[in-house]
């Protein structure tokens, strides 16, 4: 198993337990390794300093008995942010109407890379609509997705902030 999808394994179950949810592993680094845990909280709050400080202190101690990583590195606990990046199904649906980046692994229509509206996710495929059309993307093929910031994002992100 990866280590990324190790550390992923090790820290899901106990992220949920305290009441937030898992978004992204990402290792990084040669020299120096940086772990970057990206959780939000699973009731739609926002991620306070508190909340990434009280993560750390949680998944330290995982790290100190299972040594998931051989060497030194550093733990960066984040919330996803504003141009969050989508890692999951859910997010698609989730932000379906706001704007997207997205790479692909290999070529659809002779692209890799697509910018365009989520419609959302049927079988396993992310519908955009691009300037060229719509286009279904296969979610196994996404390198990375992101979203965009625009003005909508930033309305809705603080009518959830608020209810």
């Amino acid at each position: 198993m990866d280590p990324q999808r190790r550390i992923e394994s090790l820290i899901e179950p106990p992220l949920e337990d305290m009441g937030y949810e898992l978004v992204r592993v990402r290792l990084s680094g040669s020299e120096r390794r940086t772990l970057q845990i990206m959780a939000e909280r699973v009731d739609g709050g926002d991620m306070r300093v508190e909340d990434c400080a009280s993560i750390s202190r949680a998944l330290s101690a995982i790290f100190d008995v299972e040594d998931p990583i051989r060497g030194a590195y550093t733990l960066e606990v984040s919330s996803p942010g504003i141009d969050r990046p989508l890692t999951r199904i859910k997010d698609f649906d989730r932000f379906a109407g706001h704007l997207a980046k997205i790479e692909m692994q290999s070529l659809i229509k002779g692209r890799k890379r697509y910018n365009g509206k989520i419609l959302g996710v049927e079988d396993d495929t992310v519908r955009l609509a691009t300037k060229n059309g719509d286009v279904e993307l296969p979610v196994d093929e996404i390198v990375t997705a992101t979203l965009v910031i625009t003005d909508e994002l930033i309305a809705a992100s603080q009518d959830s902030a608020v209810h």
